[in-house]
């Protein structure tokens, strides 16, 4: 008996410990479990990040080509892409006639992220003949476009919207696009000829997306 008396605590402690001993057992594997999920769940988060990474710079190293072709089926266009810079007013150059395009070489090629610009001209012209935008306007939502590029390669655009703008309206959006996605931008003329300023009272914007 005085045995047990002096051991009570130690035999107390024993019991207690035998007691609980299962439900921190299950404690601990809860924890485990909770602490696995949480490691799986990051990792996949890494594997998407790394994908995603993967993809971003597998388009950055795919370098495309000078554009040299323009069809868009809708308006039986299919013209030769002319490159242009800044005239010395600081606006976008035209092309030399009115059968081909030009495209803006100081922004995106069509098919690289940001906003690529083409214009054309639109009218009829001393001789009589048509222009190459002349139908542009009928273009809507949905339409598809197509631009070559010297390798041969092919890059679709569909039309999104259109926009009319007076010449001395701010149209830097046509030239700038932060989304981080790809487009290309149609510029042409619209309206009524003034011939005191030799030149439309409108500009008609095409906005198209990549396919």
């Amino acid at each position: 008996m005085e045995f047990f008396r002096k051991n009570l605590s130690v035999l107390l402690f024993v019991i207690v410990f035998f007691l609980l001993s299962p439900n921190l057992v299950v404690r601990a594997q809860q924890v485990d479990s909770q602490r696995q999920t949480l490691i799986t769940q990051i990792q996949q988060q890494i594997i998407q990040l790394q994908q995603q990474l993967a993809l971003i710079l597998n388009q950055q190293q795919v370098i495309l080509g000078v554009p040299i072709l323009l069809k868009i089926p809708k308006i039986n266009i299919n013209a030769t892409i002319e490159d242009v810079g800044l005239t010395f007013q600081g606006a976008m150059d035209v092309p030399k006639g009115p059968t081909d395009v030009a495209w803006f070489k100081l922004g995106p090629r069509p098919g690289e992220i940001g906003s690529a610009v083409i214009s054309g001209h639109y009218g009829r012209w001393k001789n009589g003949q048509g222009s190459v935008f002349d139908d542009l306007s009928k273009l809507n939502k949905g339409d598809t476009i197509y631009v070559e590029d010297d390798k041969g390669a092919i890059t679709t655009f569909v039309v999104r919207e259109s926009r009319t703008y007076d010449p001395k309206s701010d149209a830097s959006n046509v030239f700038n696009s932060s989304d981080g996605k790809v487009h290309l931008n149609l510029i042409t003329c619209k309206g009524v000829w003034n011939k005191a300023n030799k030149t439309y009272s409108e500009r008609l914007v095409v906005f198209t997306d990549k396919e």
